[in-house]
């Protein structure tokens, strides 16, 4: 069970309880009376703040990408160019998803999973989405990224690979093996694809 500060709402241990067992158990698999239990309220509670538990799972990831964005624009901002700022925008996620495992597990598990016929993508992820591009963008003005590669293209090679050792990292833990790199590893490879680019 989850510790739970005195002065929590029932909306905060919502969000809460509901990050952690989304996290572990996965959201198909979670259900919304072992959010509420979990959450020492009510399933109407989560009904009335969220509209259920697709509702919770958006607020968390909104909510989540608001922090989050708190500091990647910072970090992106002091880049004079865009290679060093992708390099310093994926610092400061690894540096948050060490601190929060169930963070780092519902975004790179859960964050664009199908849910019925289309793709649940949240409003913090279609912005940030929008800044790797723009960044991409500025890059193949100042010299950083390569002009004959489409933006999109070159979207799509830094956030796959980026979130693809994350993930596959997860993965090696969750299955009890050895993860057979590190964040180091992580940012190593990360600046020699990013470097390949341009």
């Amino acid at each position: 069970m989850t510790d739970f500060d005195s002065t929590q709402t029932s909306r905060e241990r919502l969000l809460v309880a509901g990050k952690s067992l989304f996290a572990r158990h996965g959201y198909e698999q979670t259900s919304t009376a072992a959010i509420a239990r979990q959450a020492g309220t009510s399933e109407s509670q989560l009904v009335r703040y969220f509209g259920g538990k697709s509702g919770l799972l958006e607020a968390i990831f909104n909510d989540s990408w608001t922090a989050l964005a708190t500091q990647i624009q910072p970090a992106a901002a002091q880049a004079q160019h865009s290679r060093d700022a992708l390099l310093r925008i994926l610092n400061v996620i690894l540096a948050v998803f060490d601190r929060d495992h169930d963070l780092a597990s519902l975004f790179l598990f859960e964050g664009r999973r199908i849910r019925g016929h289309e793709i649940a993508l949240s409003k913090g992820f279609l912005s940030f989405y929008e800044l790797v591009h723009q960044l991409i963008r500025r890059g193949q003005e100042d010299g950083s990224f390569r002009r004959d590669i489409s933006v999109d293209i070159l979207g799509s090679v830094v956030l796959g690979c980026a979130e693809g050792m994350m993930r596959d990292r997860i993965i090696a833990e969750r299955t009890g093996q050895k993860a057979s790199y590190d964040e180091e590893g992580i940012r190593t490879a990360f600046e020699a694809i990013v470097s390949a680019l341009s």
